[in-house]
């Protein structure tokens, strides 16, 4: 059995994620994009054993605060997909920390870069990767399918999807991600997004304005 929590975090209210195995209490921690001081003091009250951090994405809001969570616990950093390398190595780090208003930080390389169909261990527990590609073209997804759970990041919101603005979005391609790798996981698939309420694929097919059955 899985579990999870969700902790905003960041003035962009981004939703880090604890998802841990129910048996073992060993947990993954999902883009902790920053306050890390929360992030450790949520561990502490949960009575976590931490064993990972997992990226769905490059973006800053989601993985600010990765290297200094990964440094306090001691391990490794799994994901994106290696698309998102020049978001988060090297200068764009450093761009996407001065366009959020914050110190210039050095970018950091995760412990190992995830793929398609690729999974990732939660203590007894195993999360299936989907790579989703459109808001960032590294995009991953983790799936729990006994849980009827996914972690989606910034692909689908609950009545939304994801921004494709910024460097190498691509609107067709996250539409493409949704309709074709997380709606046929199944109607009643309940998906934590990277900000604001879950909701589940059944609602979004049905009625989300950009990817729902009865969009224009």
């Amino acid at each position: 059995m899985i579990e999870a929590r969700i902790l905003p975090v960041t003035p962009l209210q981004q939703n880090c994620t604890f998802i841990w195995c129910a048996e073992t209490r060993k947990a993954a921690v999902v883009d902790p994009g920053g306050d890390v001081d929360r992030i450790l003091a949520a561990i502490d009250k949960l009575e976590l054993t931490v064993e990972r951090i997992l990226l769905t994405h490059g973006h800053l809001d989601h993985v600010g605060g990765a290297a200094e969570l990964a440094a306090a616990l001691d391990v490794p950093i799994e994901g994106p997909q290696r698309e998102d390398a020049f978001l988060i190595e090297g200068a764009h780090y450093a761009r996407q920390c001065e366009m959020f208003g914050l110190p210039p930080q050095d970018g950091f390389t995760p412990t190992r870069w995830l793929e398609d169909g690729d999974t990732v261990s939660v203590g007894n527990e195993t999360l299936r990767v989907l790579h989703t590609p459109g808001h960032t073209p590294g995009h991953v997804v983790f799936f729990h399918p006994e849980a009827e759970l996914a972690q989606v990041g910034d692909v689908l919101f609950a009545g939304s999807v994801g921004r494709t603005d910024f460097p190498r979005g691509d609107f067709d391609a996250l539409v493409h991600s949704i309709r074709a790798k997380l709606f046929p996981l199944g109607d009643e698939v309940k998906f934590i997004p990277g900000h604001g309420p879950m909701s589940t694929f059944g609602v979004e097919r049905e009625t989300n304005p950009f990817v729902g059955d009865g969009r224009v």
